[in-house]
């Protein structure tokens, strides 16, 4: 599935998606960032609450298909722009971290 299709059918927000036709491969949920970088793996979508830029530099060297910021998070002033301009997908829902996960899980 792509990163398209996943906001597609989970309908999710886009703040940045410049890349859409990414596959998504798998997913890891986690939020302490040092943590995601050795354990996400290429073409998870990443699902978290943090929303500064740090995100942008932790998908790229992850090299995530796309960061999906759950429970409502928006990302901070100039974190989309910066995601946009690095290639980084980052998406947005309101439901939960678990929620989301289960979803993203059956879908893949």
């Amino acid at each position: 599935m792509t990163v398209r299709g996943l906001k597609e059918a989970l309908d999710l927000s886009a703040f940045a998606l410049p890349e859409g036709d990414r596959d998504v491969r798998g997913g890891y949920a986690g939020d302490l960032l040092s943590w995601v970088m050795g354990r996400a793996r290429e073409g998870d979508a990443w699902l978290t609450i943090m929303s500064n830029a740090n995100i942008v530099a932790v998908a790229t060297l992850a090299d995530v298909s796309c960061i999906l910021l759950c429970e409502g998070v928006e990302p901070d002033k100039g974190v989309a722009g910066l995601a946009a301009e690095k290639g980084i997908n980052l998406l947005g829902s309101g439901r939960s971290v678990f929620e989301l996960s289960a979803l993203v899980k059956e879908l893949l």
